[in-house]
């Protein structure tokens, strides 16, 4: 008989970034998490995401926390395994884009902190606003993942995938991640999808998804024997829902197989235990709404991400126009096609469905359109893969459509390190903090104040100035 080949998938634990941003709008807080590192250390994980996403803003303005004091302290614990964080292009973390010299020092910053792969991706899969970021990701000799968004369309066949994967490859990416932020990949397509990729790249593939149309697992099932490389995980009290597929389910499901990724259930039943205690009191308090644990199959029919399907729900509440919600998801794929078919995820995802809020509720499409609608349009967000509606154009944008914009978007905007350095300079105790007023100033000044006030308050004698922590 002919030895078996082992191929150990390798797998990226989510519990300290998507996990609770999914489930709980990311309100873990540090002293959450430190605890357990030494634990998750030894499990032989190939990455714990643990920053970037929403967890920087929610530091800031929920937490009172500083994001870069966190990775400080994860660094510090972590000291077998790589730390990885979520980053959207040149938007970094925030919602505009930022000119070069931001995003070239923010790629900077966050690897000297302690981080070791940036997973960066755009909303509209335009490889020009990732560009910076992953080659400034070479040059501090970190691991530079591109994921292209995942999404359902006439445009999306497996060759655009196939080209723009090897397009990534070619512009320095260190591996492909498949992002599927809706759960819209499902297990045939998976198989279909990984073999054409890793016929045409030389990189490894991770696969990323949310369990949200109740197929996740079965398709990380059909992806792996596939050829899929990595896929990303949850520790179960903070799995499925809107999240990711369990991490302990996925390591048992390949468990004597050539995929076996010899992690020990044991190491890991005790960091289930560890987080249980977080999800029930999470539950109890409300954070955790049971809605997200659910099942919802609509995000299949109209390839609506979970958290757009809540605000959307929110939207019409306020408005008291809740029975004009199943119109309301009809119109989100018209608007979509308008826009030039993007995928839909941050901030996509909220400038296609609030568009399509107003077009419902107005009574006539395009009445209302919002700034970001035509700031699309104008080509400010980047390219999209299909051309847009033109009679949408002449409604929204009328004149203004001669200044629609083709070239790259941060193409437009000048150096702006040194003006934002110079409009906070009072609140400045490290580097750091430039950043952080940068990607969030109103926010940011209002942590800096909270600092400041802490610090006054604080025995000198038990202050940690060297990490910038200051116990309270």
């Amino acid at each position: 008989m002919a030895e078996v080949v082992k191929k150990p998938l390798k797998i990226t634990e989510t519990v300290l970034r998507d996990a609770h941003q999914s489930l709980i709008a990311t309100r873990m807080t540090t002293e959450q998490m430190l605890p357990i590192v030494d634990k998750m250390d030894k499990v032989g994980y190939y990455a714990v995401e643990c920053w970037g996403g929403a967890t920087f803003d929610a530091s800031l303005r929920f937490l009172k926390e500083d994001p870069w004091d966190r990775l400080r302290k994860l660094r510090d614990g972590f000291k077998n395994t790589k730390l990885q964080m979520l980053f959207r292009g040149q938007n970094i973390l925030g919602y505009r884009p930022y000119a070069d010299d931001v995003v070239e020092y923010f790629v900077q910053k966050s690897i000297a902190n302690g981080i070791d792969i940036i997973r960066i991706f755009d909303c509209l899969n335009d490889l020009r606003n990732l560009q910076t970021a992953v080659s400034a990701c070479n040059k501090e000799k970190g691991h530079a993942q591109v994921a292209l968004s995942y999404t359902l369309g006439d445009a999306y066949t497996l060759d655009y995938w196939t080209d723009m994967a090897k397009r990534v490859e070619d512009m320095g990416a260190d591996s492909v991640c498949i992002k599927d932020m809706a759960g819209l990949l499902v297990p045939q397509k998976a198989d279909e999808l990984v073999r054409a990729i890793k016929e045409v790249i030389d990189i490894p593939l991770e696969l990323h998804t949310h369990y949200t149309s109740g197929v996740a697992s079965m398709t990380y099932m059909k992806a792996v024997e596939a050829g899929c490389d990595i896929i990303d995980t949850a520790m179960s009290p903070f799995a499925l829902g809107t999240s990711q597929p369990a991490t302990e389910v996925m390591v048992e499901a390949f468990k004597g197989t050539e995929f076996d990724t010899g992690l020990d259930q044991n190491k890991l039943a005790e960091i289930a235990d560890y987080f249980r205690p977080m999800r029930e009191e999470a539950l109890e308090s409300g954070l955790m709404n049971p809605k997200v644990l659910g099942v919802n199959i609509k995000t299949l029919l109209y390839q609506v991400p979970g958290g757009m399907l809540s605000n959307l729900i929110s939207q019409l509440k306020e408005q008291g126009k809740e029975d004009k919600y199943e119109e309301v998801l009809a119109e989100v794929p018209r608007v979509r096609k308008d826009l030039g078919e993007p995928p839909l995820v941050t901030p996509s995802s909220q400038i296609v469905g609030t568009q399509a809020v107003f077009n419902v509720l107005m009574g006539e499409r395009y009445k209302v359109a919002t700034k970001e609608t035509k700031d699309v349009l104008l080509g400010k967000y980047g390219q999209t893969v299909k051309p847009f509606n033109p009679e949408v154009v002449d409604k929204v944008l009328g004149d203004e459509k001669k200044n629609a914009i083709t070239c790259r978007p941060a193409d437009l905007l000048e150096p702006e390190l040194d003006k934002i350095e110079a409009e906070m300079k009072q609140w400045k105790q490290q580097d750091e903090d430039v950043l952080s007023y940068a990607l969030f100033p109103q926010v940011a000044t209002e942590f800096f104040k909270y600092r400041e006030a802490q610090q006054k308050k604080v025995d000198a004698t038990i202050a940690d100035t060297k990490n910038g922590a200051y116990p309270v």
